[in-house]
């Protein structure tokens, strides 16, 4: 057994060098999402493990037996040349490397550089390096590395609930997932849906999806603290009855109320049918005939009602699928940003082609290689200073990185604003940026949802107003093209008699030509 002043140095130790290590990864600047998710995960374990340093560190220190004992052994020769203690020790410690010839020395600190490696050490190039990438393994393809959220088997359990008014598509089901920020969670479902145990099952796969995705894309956040926060606080609004309205957290109390003034209002009239039953032929021969039966009778009710347990039942499931909606709500709060940006992606991958939907993955897949390490280079200061670009202006970068010069930028006319009202609004800086954005993936994305082709007639159109006044122009100049086109087209008879189109169509049906 390791001496046990030794083992909290040690701890103490290791703590402060864990201590180190996570202001050096919390410290460096990450560009990248995937990245600062890489980095974030890695203070999560060295935070994991410096807080089981610091436990066990505790409780050695309340053994205060063992250190009294460890003192005492140190210190309770008789003789001040007595040295037998010291040579017991360097034989276990003896023994133990002999037992374990091929133990590292410096493993800890191995271990230290493992978690600040920030990979491609070795100058490998770009493109043929890749890694393995443990963090990258938990999310899936829709999840676009923690970027976003991935819905749709929970908006499927939705759409098969039963009694729901209508099926919502997945871009509704975001909507309805984001006003519980504003608001309560799934207002639109009847109160019949909500104390189903097919609602219970859907919501508590969501609250288990969101939980999960939250703890890993968050690794250095407690969720687990702030859920027994809310589930605490849902306790006390679920005992003080401010769920009644939707849940009837108080409805077994009402029923009780209802049956006692039934059994008030009824007490008379079953006292005088309980008098005439009693008196009757019919039961005065069942009566006689029970006594000389061994068998017990049978209920003509049928078995006992079992309302009771039923309705205990019921009321239990309505309390789980209410705790279960309550840190629904919490966690779609705080992922709010997350969802929303969900569903944008999903409304720009509407408007792709399917060309492009292949590329995007084909990008996505490709690993992230880890920036370069220059401070081997001894030129790190000197780089930082020249990426420092001197740009009161705010003009825009050219080709070579810095601030094109100002007259070109008069030139091109970036400084004056185009406002596209069917591209919600979006402002493009240059008369260039704005001619091009008619050919892009927002504004035929804005054309599609107004139920217009992006055609060139509607060019320079920004204005709702005036693409579904032109769309309508349209129809009518094309109905009277027709009509121009069967008036104006003269057609000849075998005899020679000139029609055109359409009263030559008519006679030639009657069999008149």
């Amino acid at each position: 057994m390791d001496s046990i002043i030794e083992t909290q140095r040690q701890a103490h130790e290791e703590i402060e060098r864990y201590e180190i290590v996570l202001y050096s990864l919390l410290a460096r600047t990450q560009p990248v999402h995937e990245t600062k998710l890489q980095t974030e995960h890695k203070a999560a374990q060295v935070l994991s493990r410096l807080s089981t340093r610091v436990t066990a560190l505790k409780a050695q220190y309340e053994d205060e037996d063992a250190r009294k004992a460890e003192m005492d052994a140190l210190t309770s020769s008789a003789q001040p040349s007595d040295l037998s203690e010291f040579y017991a020790r360097l034989v276990k410690i003896q023994d133990h490397y002999n037992k374990y010839p091929d133990v590292a020395a410096g493993g800890f600190d191995l271990e230290l550089a493992a978690l600040l490696e920030e990979g491609n050490q070795d100058g490998v190039d770009e493109e043929e390096y890749e890694e393995e990438d443990p963090i990258g393994l938990l999310f899936s393809g829709e999840e676009a590395y923690g970027k976003y959220v991935d819905l749709y088997a929970s908006h499927t359990a939705y759409n098969n609930l039963k009694n729901i008014a209508k099926r919502l598509s997945y871009l509704q089901y975001l909507d309805v997932l984001l006003a519980a920020e504003v608001g309560k969670l799934h207002t639109e479902l009847a109160r019949e849906t909500l104390r189903t145990k097919e609602y219970e099952t859907y919501i508590h796969m969501l609250h288990d999806y969101l939980l999960s995705f939250m703890k890993k894309t968050q690794p250095l956040i407690d969720v687990d603290s702030k859920l027994q926060e809310q589930d605490s606080e849902f306790q006390k609004k679920w005992e003080a009855g401010e769920f009644s309205e939707d849940w009837d957290n108080h409805l077994p109390s009402k029923r009780t109320n209802d049956a006692a003034e039934n059994k008030n209002i009824w007490a008379t009239q079953n006292r005088l049918f309980t008098t005439l039953h009693l008196n009757s032929k019919r039961h005065v021969k069942a009566v006689a005939k029970q006594a000389t039966s061994i068998q017990p009778p049978k209920n003509p009710n049928g078995t006992p009602s079992n309302h009771s347990v039923n309705g205990a039942t019921s009321q239990s499931g309505s309390r789980n699928a209410a705790r279960w909606t309550y840190l629904t709500s919490f966690l779609l709060t705080e992922l709010a940003s997350t969802v929303s940006d969900t569903k944008s992606n999903v409304e720009r991958r509407f408007s792709l082609t399917a060309r492009e939907r292949e590329q995007e993955l084909l990008e996505r897949s490709k690993p992230v290689a880890p920036p370069a390490n220059n401070a081997e280079n001894g030129g790190g200061e000197e780089e930082e200073e020249e990426e420092r670009i001197y740009n009161p202006l705010k003009l825009p970068l050219g080709w070579d990185g810095k601030p094109i010069p100002y007259w070109l930028y008069k030139l091109h006319g970036l400084g004056v604003e185009y406002k596209c009202e069917i591209c919600s609004d979006h402002v493009y800086m240059g008369r260039k940026n704005f001619e091009r954005h008619f050919q892009e993936p927002r504004h035929a994305f804005g054309m599609r949802a107004l139920g217009l082709p992006n055609t060139k007639h509607f060019h320079e159109i920004t204005r709702i107003e005036d693409a579904l006044a032109l769309a309508e122009k349209l129809k009518q100049e094309g109905r009277r093209e027709i009509f121009e086109q069967e008036t104006t087209e003269e057609l000849e008879d075998d005899e020679g008699n000139v029609y055109n189109r359409k009263m030559y169509e008519d006679l030639k049906k009657q069999g008149l030509i």
